[in-house]
């Protein structure tokens, strides 16, 4: 019964630790730009 108790206690103890953990910071970098085929280029008259 003990060692039920002490595995109750190192999981609570677990939890709590996780429960406190940081978020890893969001990505802000911007998506790449959508490229365009060479088609829509020689349509459009992009370069």
């Amino acid at each position: 019964m003990r060692r039920a108790g002490h595995f109750a206690f190192a999981s609570l103890l677990v939890l709590a630790l996780a429960a406190c953990a940081t978020q890893p910071a969001p990505d802000l970098t911007p998506p790449a730009g959508k490229r365009l085929d060479a088609k829509t280029t020689l349509e459009s008259g992009r370069r």
